[in-house]
């Protein structure tokens, strides 16, 4: 298959790609909350006003409600921006494995292709075009290094398991896989 081939639709399982997108989404929000512990995306002061809460405040929120936290153990946690956070891991992993079964070529370099798209798209033009937050050019490098390499490793652990939940669930390879041997030499 070339890059920009399409797979045969009677082998795309879109029901199982988009539970497998939800759960995904899910894991890959937890593993992107992760990469940010060693690799924090934003100084503390740009942090005080996260991008989710921004976001939110432009749409007419109140800072109110943008930073409400609950409790646990102890530490307040912003839960507005939890909820922001995984609602996009989700909407992109669902929107990814619903993609690859139709054009496999999303899935280049294992999804991390996909992750750096993603970087792009939002973190050097729509967040930077709406005042969300800085250019591109006033984001510190430590930001821009968190970023572009967590959204990579953010989509490459969404193909891993994407890849491994659609063939334990439907017990077949991926769609542009072929099932037997006439199948690849066609």
């Amino acid at each position: 298959m070339s890059f920009t081939s399409l797979t045969d639709p009677k082998r795309r399982r879109l029901g199982v790609a988009t539970l497998v997108g939800l759960i995904t989404g899910i894991i890959s929000a937890i593993v992107k909350f992760g990469w940010e512990i060693p690799f924090p995306p934003r100084t503390p002061q740009r942090d005080a006003t996260n991008p989710p809460q921004a976001i939110l405040e432009q749409l007419g929120f109140s800072p109110e409600f943008t930073h409400q936290t609950y409790s646990y153990l102890g530490n307040e946690r912003p839960w507005v921006s939890f909820i922001i956070h995984f609602g996009f891991a989700i909407v992109f992993a669902i929107f990814y494995c619903v993609v690859a079964e139709y054009w496999p070529g999303i899935k280049l370099w294992q999804g991390a292709a996909f992750g750096v798209v993603v970087w792009i798209a939002f973190h050097l033009l729509i967040m930077p075009a709406f005042g969300t937050v800085p250019s591109m050019f006033q984001q510190p490098f430590g930001e821009h290094f968190s970023e572009l390499f967590g959204h990579a490793f953010w989509m490459w652990i969404i193909e891993l398991t994407r890849r491994d939940l659609r063939n334990r669930i439907t017990h077949e390879p991926d769609a542009e896989v072929p099932l037997t041997v006439a199948d690849a030499n066609r």
